[in-house]
Parts: C-alpha cells; structure tokens; sequence
C-alpha cells in the first residue's frame, strides 16, 4: 500500500479539520517554547540554546504558514482555477521548508561555528535545564498529537507509519511530525552541549551542539521541501495503483483498451485522472456516453480520493 492507499480500499481521506488541529497544537507550543528557550539562551549564554530558539521560532513560521496552506487548499474550484486550489497547499508548505532552512539551520550551523572560533563563555545552565526540561514535555506532547493522527490514518490505509509518512500527500502533517521529532532530538543535543561546557568550563561542546541542530534542521527543510516540490511538478499514483485503475477501465463494457492513462495527486484524498480508451467499433455514441459514465462512477468507488475522471474516445495506435 502506498501514499493513495487513501484513494483505495480506505474510508474517507483525512479530515482537514484533524490537520488544522494538529498544526495548531504545534504552532502554540513552539511559541512559547521560543520564548522561554530564547530567555535561557541569554541568562546562560549557551550558543546552543539560542539556536534552540531559533528552532523553534523557525517552527512556529512554519506551522502559520502550514495552517496558512490547509485554509488555501480548502478553496473550491472556480472559473479562473477550474481544477480547484489544492496545489496552494504545497506552494506554502514549501515555503514553510524554507523558512526552516534559513530561519532555523542556517542560523544554527552559523552560530555553532561562531562560538568555536571566538570561544564562549558558558554561564549558569540551571534556568536552561529548566526550560529544556518543559520544552521536551510539551514538545512530546505535540508530537503525541500528531503521532497519533499519523497512527490513526496509516492504520485506515492499512500501510506501514513509516511508508505513510514517506509517501503521503498531507504534508503539512508530515511537516509537524518531523519537526516535533527534530526538536526532541535537538533538545537532547542542545543539554549535551550545556553538559559538556558545565563539566569542562569549555564551550566547545556547546558549539557543536549547535552546530548538530543547524545540521537537523537543515535535512528537516530538505525532506519537506523534496515532499512539497514532487507534489507541485504533479506526482502520479504509484504503479500498483494505476495497474488498478487500469483494470477498473477495461472491466466496463464497451471498452477495448486503455491506450494512456494519466493519474495525478492533487492533494490530500484528490486525485485526477485522464484516460485514453478503445471502444468497441459497433458501439454507438450512447454506448460510449454510457460507458465513460459508468468507468467514472466505478472509478469513484473503488477509490474515494478520485474527484475527476475524463476519458477521450480514442483508436488504438497502429503498429
């Protein structure tokens, strides 16, 4: 199974109000997490606990930029964009891969690298133990939200978590996931470094903790922005999908032959598809209306996420 597992066999595609929830969970805890961690930073200055902020200041533009996607694709087709505007989605999530780029990696790595040149320091770190603590529980918290709606809907497409979250088209739940996973991590990385210079007096370790972060935030953006640009160019439903769609085709009566076939991923539970088929020769013409209607309503059935479907009677090419 794969990422339109969801236009397969599956109930319904996921609820967008389920993503915006998700995201919002996030979006609130990141900003308080940036403040406080933003605050540690300068009481203790830890180099690797202001890239922590930025970390989470890069996460919160990112989430608002996510919601900012979710609200774009919820716009119904019109006139000027007859295909509707589920493509919106990705072009802010993108956005959002970028800003934690720039935002969060770029100035960490920078940073990291600052403090190993110039030397650092290392102040108190009990305030910042502190805050690090809160942040990985309300981090954790976070990722629990969103862990548990991945959960929840790579069990209704009957596929692995780690697949779903490789190949689905809900990127902005992707994007939470990862970077609650992230700054977990980047939290760990970050009272490594705070340890190190406690014990040593040296703030080496802190710079390569931040460093590290930078480095985590920098494949995070990577993955997200790989994921968005697929969908943007158009991605097509996996091989064994289309063989299925195939098959739907050439089980109508009348129809001969799929000369071509087209499937996109729009977004989240829609897809178009585009078929060019062979119809019998002494069809008539209320056959192949009749037939295109039919592929069509089975189409839909066998996989929800399909939301347009047009067929081009066409002869087959001549050898």
């Amino acid at each position: 199974m794969s990422e339109l597992e969801s236009a397969g066999e599956s109930s319904e595609p996921t609820e967008p109000s389920e993503s915006v929830g998700t995201v919002v969970v996030a979006a609130l805890t990141n900003l308080g997490i940036a403040a406080a961690k933003a605050v540690g930073g300068i009481i203790s200055g830890s180099s690797a606990m202001l890239s922590e902020a930025a970390h989470s200041v890069a996460d919160t533009v990112t989430e608002v930029m996510l919601l900012v996607s979710l609200k774009a694709g919820e716009k119904p087709a019109d006139e000027a964009h007859p295909l509707g505007y589920s493509g919106a989605r990705y072009v802010w999530a993108l956005l959002a891969a970028v800003a934690t780029f720039v935002g969060g990696g770029v100035f960490a790595v920078y940073d990291g690298i600052h403090t190993l040149t110039h030397g650092e320091e290392p102040g108190n770190p009990a305030l910042s133990y502190i805050i690090l603590a809160i942040a990985f529980l309300l981090e954790g918290y976070s990722l629990l939200v969103a862990w548990r709606q991945v959960k929840g809907e790579a069990a209704r497409f009957h596929t692995r978590v780690g697949r779903y979250v490789r190949e689905t088209p809900d990127t902005a739940v992707k994007a939470v996931l990862l970077e609650n996973v992230a700054a977990l991590i980047g939290l760990a990385l970050a009272a490594g470094g705070l340890l190190g210079g406690q014990l040593t007096g040296s703030g080496v370790y802190d710079g390569i903790a931040s460093i590290l972060i930078g480095l985590l935030l920098v494949w995070v953006a990577w993955e997200l922005g790989r994921s968005n640009a697929e969908h943007l160019i158009g991605r097509a439903l996996p091989p064994e999908m289309r063989e299925q769609v195939r098959a739907e085709l050439l089980a109508v009566p009348h129809v001969m032959e799929v000369v071509d076939l087209v499937t996109i991923v729009q977004g989240p539970g829609e897809v178009l598809i585009a078929a060019k088929a062979d119809f019998r020769d002494v069809s008539t013409a209320a056959d192949v209306e009749w037939a295109c209607e039919e592929a069509e309503r089975r189409l839909k059935a066998r996989f929800p996420a399909v939301r347009r479907v047009f067929i081009d009677p066409t002869p087959p090419v001549q050898g």
